[in-house]
């Protein structure tokens, strides 16, 4: 099941924020993030706040995904209230989930023109949605480039059907390369491949055979993540009791420098440490807005917020995620103002993920003495070093989480 939200101090009614937060909009760039809850099967790796047809019938809660869009206009309405006046171009929309393309695609076009219409876009602001490959077609996502999208993120995780049906994934391979074509006939230039690797009973020629489907299709960005077993999921349940192994790290290890080769071989170049792009131009700016501090605004069941140094989450369950719009009260269910050393240590943590990595001056005197250790022991690079940065080279991206526990202390 999804896992539970943080706690957090009480959020006003009307959802403002405190003025410090308000006073530092337009320093940073803004984005959305709009959250679908809704899926047709849940993975057994999946632990998002995510919800199947069967699962909202089973809660006897009303959340009708034939209502959701109205839903989600209302709360970017709020959050144009709650913004006040402040002039926001809007540079980097993300729908994800979930998956996005289980509603109809004129209600995804139709979130974007109300994201358009309350706060405006920037010029040559990306806009993504998240898709899964049986739940689109070629008018499915021509309707989306001419309602204004311009990237879209396929969930392929595998080209190996037994890693796929461990996974409880339930495309056809060879479905996600097809679309990444169904893509560029519809005109979208941006196109990412999700994958997964360590999955239990993986191989690395599996792995392999993944990479290639992958790049034979010619995308301009491909994610790859370690499979993460989450308490609580059914892949969870079948590994503690002993029906299919766990992955070890030492595996993840070689898988990922699997992946460096083939991809980096393709010409696709890391920006971050699960991220590679073809050209600048590919990257995923949204997340790069996650990963360097900017402000973004997520609605959506679950869905998190931050301005200013302040974050918030909206209530998880669609049922009362709608009834809070229904009354004109905000979905936020908690908050926390971060501190200066927390906004510190945050960009230390994501900033080193980055192959521009951070600045040293970041680092207390600890975290520098670490630096200088991690860069004798060739987990830094001497170069960027030299220039007042911390980079990780391939080896630091293996032990990036050891490397940051190091440097934030």
């Amino acid at each position: 099941m999804p896992s539970a939200l943080p706690d957090g101090e009480a959020v006003p009614a009307d959802g403002a924020l405190p003025e410090h937060a308000l006073s530092e909009l337009g320093r940073r760039p803004f984005g959305f993030y709009v959250h679908v809850p809704y899926c047709a099967t849940r993975c057994g790796y999946c632990d998002f706040n995510t919800y199947t047809a069967t699962e909202l019938r089973s809660s006897g809660a009303v959340a009708s995904q034939d209502t959701y869009a109205d839903n989600l206009v209302a709360e970017i309405r709020h959050a144009r209230r709650v913004l006040g006046d402040a002039e926001l171009p809007v540079e980097t929309v993300f729908l994800g989930g979930g998956t996005p393309t289980l509603l109809p695609a004129a209600d995804l076009v139709r979130m974007l023109a109300a994201i358009r219409a309350e706060f405006g876009l920037a010029d040559g602001a990306e806009v993504t949605t998240e898709a899964n490959p049986e739940s689109v077609d070629p008018a499915y996502l021509a309707e989306l480039r001419e309602g204004g999208f311009n990237r879209l993120s396929f969930g392929m995780q595998s080209a190996r059907p037994h890693v796929l049906e461990l996974l409880d994934r339930r495309h056809t391979p060879g479905r996600p390369e097809a679309c990444v074509a169904e893509a560029r006939a519809a005109g979208f230039e941006h196109v990412n491949l999700d994958l997964i690797y360590g999955t239990p009973g993986e191989s690395d020629d599996d792995w392999r055979a993944s990479l290639e489907a992958a790049l034979g299709a010619e995308p301009d960005h491909v994610s790859a993540y370690a499979l993460i077993v989450e308490e609580g999921t059914r892949l969870a349940a079948r590994i503690r009791r002993g029906e299919i192994p766990m992955t070890d790290d030492d595996v993840h290890a070689d898988r990922y420098l699997i992946a460096e080769e083939l991809l980096s071989a393709a010409g696709l170049d890391w920006y971050e440490v699960s991220n590679w792009a073809s050209t600048p131009e590919a990257r995923c700016r949204h997340n790069e807005l996650y990963w360097t501090g900017a402000d973004w605004w997520g609605a959506g069941p679950g869905a998190h917020s931050h301005v200013g140094g302040v974050r918030w989450w909206n209530v998880k369950h669609p049922a009362a995620y709608a009834q809070a719009l229904a009354e004109a009260r905000t979905p936020a269910q908690g908050r926390e103002r971060l501190t200066d050393e927390d906004r510190r240590v945050e960009r230390i943590l994501l900033e080193l993920r980055l192959s521009e990595g951070c600045p040293l001056d970041l680092l207390l005197e600890a975290g520098r003495k670490a630096a200088d250790l991690a860069l004798a022991d060739g987990l830094l690079a001497a170069g960027p070093f030299a220039a007042g940065r911390a980079v990780l080279t391939l080896r630091g991206r293996l032990l990036a989480d050891a490397v940051v526990r190091d440097l934030t202390d």
